[in-house]
């Protein structure tokens, strides 16, 4: 008999279940953390509107104008639909940051640099939380997972696995703002928006990717909720097991 003719035992197919769920938990857990398609197209959506209209007539006014409505239209759609409203609120932040600077220096290339900055910022961010042990990346998925920051002292290998995906984050994101401050510079509003636009998405889903490709093969998180809650409820048995007792020698 060949190895593909032996049966599959039970401990392999039950090891297999386990990555399989282990995956699909993560998947979920990226998906809620970073808002999946919808929150890329919240992200993305206000900035393109905002170099469309701009490269058509050249008004910065209007395009601040689309830009903000848009923005405050995403965030009414998710208030309607009684959705989760932080990456909507993100988005209609930066927009009006955007529109202040732009508005404040008259350039309408100003209105990309908040979030340039905050870009640079949140690479620095990623690289020196992982260098003082304390991963970012670990900080945000943490409480996603119902770990919160139990992976620190009782999952090294998970500690690990969210140091090379706050590393990745951190490195991505530097080699964006490598590309896109010298643009800055010299390209004029339209090529800079439409680089930025362009720039948005794939640096993005490769940080997503990464991040799931090192959870997904570190250990699975210990879910601290549900250790609290079975500690409750043995300190409630123990509280009944202990009247119950003292109920039994009152009686004798």
């Amino acid at each position: 008999m060949t190895s593909l003719d032996k049966p599959t035992s039970d401990t392999d197919r039950t090891t297999d279940q386990q990555e399989a769920d282990a995956k699909a938990v993560t998947e979920a857990a990226l998906f809620e953390a970073f808002g999946g398609v919808r929150g890329m197209v919240e992200t993305v959506l206000p900035g393109l509107l905002f170099v469309t209209i701009f490269t058509i007539d050249k008004n910065l006014t209007n395009s601040a104008i689309a830009a903000v409505v848009v923005s405050l239209v995403l965030v009414a759609v998710r208030l309607i639909r009684r959705d989760t409203v932080k990456h909507a609120f993100s988005g209609v932040f930066g927009v009006a940051f955007g529109v202040v600077f732009a508005k404040m220096t008259g350039n309408a290339k100003d209105f990309y640099l908040p979030g340039m900055i905050y870009t640079l910022g949140l690479a620095l961010a990623y690289l020196v939380s992982t260098l003082a042990g304390l991963p970012l990346i670990g900080l945000i998925l943490g409480p996603v997972f119902k770990e919160n920051l139990s992976w620190r002292t009782r999952n090294p290998g998970r500690k690990k696995a969210y140091a090379k995906a706050s590393y990745a984050w951190g490195l991505i994101l530097l080699a964006k703002c490598a590309i896109l401050f010298p643009l800055y510079w010299w390209a004029d509003t339209t090529q800079f928006g439409w680089v930025l636009i362009a720039l948005k998405i794939p640096p993005f889903l490769l940080a997503v990717y990464l991040t799931w490709v090192f959870l997904a093969k570190a250990p699975p998180p210990i879910d601290v909720f549900a250790e609290m809650e079975a500690e409750e409820q043995a300190e409630k048995a123990r509280k009944a097991a202990a009247a119950e007792a003292a109920a039994r020698g009152q009686e004798y």
